[in-house]
């Protein structure tokens, strides 16, 4: 049974940890932002903290990590930022007090490890959103829905795709993150059950080959085949090739998924983009896809 934590109220605690990169630069705005919604903000050890690239050590990160997940007085973390480390402490972390009075953690890109642990292990929904450091270049639809999302609002997504579109409706549990996170998950207690999800994909900064060989091992670990809908989200910042793929990543994508049978979406908005809408694994949604057009629905 799926677990929902309890949606968040003015005058409740939460706290900010950094599970893996340093923070470049304050994140006073974004604090600011959440103390308007009425939440105590509560910085963790490892938010100013520095290591090499890291937001602390590894044992500092867990530590500061596991305090809040042992909080009970604390109703959701909510991590600074991502880049790379979370892998490191992921199987150092016991959230057996999590899971007795599960609570919100939220984050994108390389806290999609965390949140896929979090799932796979707790089947307890999280939440893939902006995060203190990209609140300064988030657009204010995105800001609202991590508010919405955590504070129990209702929410339905609608854009234009630009690539064309699978066409059909479903339902189901959504799942999903960082593609080359959850492709690193594969075989390991913190993979998630693909089947009869919904799964949502964006990625960063990677080269189309990679993405190409990302998919083709999902398809071949038979993680494709059984969903109920894909959301393609933001594929940005690739790096050119010497040589050209050949293809764009949509067409990589579609190519991996054109014989199967259900929805397929493209230009989804999710990722590392300013209007990176909130999305939370767990839930259930509805979704209708026509060619270009995209209706998402928490239900």
């Amino acid at each position: 049974m799926i677990k929902q934590p309890p949606y968040l109220k003015k005058g409740d605690k939460i706290a900010l940890v950094c599970p893996a990169k340093k923070l470049p630069k304050p994140i006073d705005n974004a604090i600011a932002t959440l103390e308007r919604w009425g939440l105590e903000v509560i910085i963790g050890e490892s938010v100013y903290a520095s290591h090499h690239q890291f937001a602390g050590t590894d044992k500092l990160r867990t530590d500061d990590i596991q305090r809040f997940l042992n909080d009970p007085t604390i109703k959701a973390i909510i991590c600074g930022r991502g880049g790379y480390g979370s892998i490191r402490i992921i199987d150092d972390l016991d959230f057996t007090a999590f899971e007795k009075q599960p609570k919100w953690f939220v984050g994108f890109s390389d806290v999609t490890i965390i949140l896929s642990h979090i799932f796979a292990q707790t089947q307890t929904q999280c939440l893939h959103a902006q995060m203190p450091y990209t609140f300064d270049d988030s657009t204010e639809e995105a800001i609202q829905s991590l508010k919405k999302s955590l504070f129990g609002e209702a929410q339905q997504y609608q854009y234009k795709s630009e690539f064309k579109n699978r066409t059909g409706s479903c339902e189901g549990l959504l799942i999903g993150g960082n593609l080359t996170l959850l492709a690193m998950m594969q075989g390991s207690v913190s993979e998630m059950n693909f089947d009869n999800k919904i799964l949502f994909l964006e990625d960063v900064g990677e080269q189309e080959y990679s993405i190409d060989r990302m998919m083709r091992m999902l398809k071949r670990a038979g993680k494709l085949e059984n969903l109920s809908g894909l959301i393609i989200g933001a594929f940005n910042e690739i790096e050119e090739e010497k040589i050209s793929f050949g293809q764009t990543v949509d067409e990589v994508i579609w190519q991996v998924v054109k014989d199967y049978n259900y929805p397929v979406c493209f230009n989804f908005p999710t990722g590392h983009i300013d209007n990176n809408l909130s999305m939370a694994l767990g839930a259930q949604v509805a979704l209708t896809v026509e060619t270009n057009n995209v209706h998402f629905k928490y239900l």
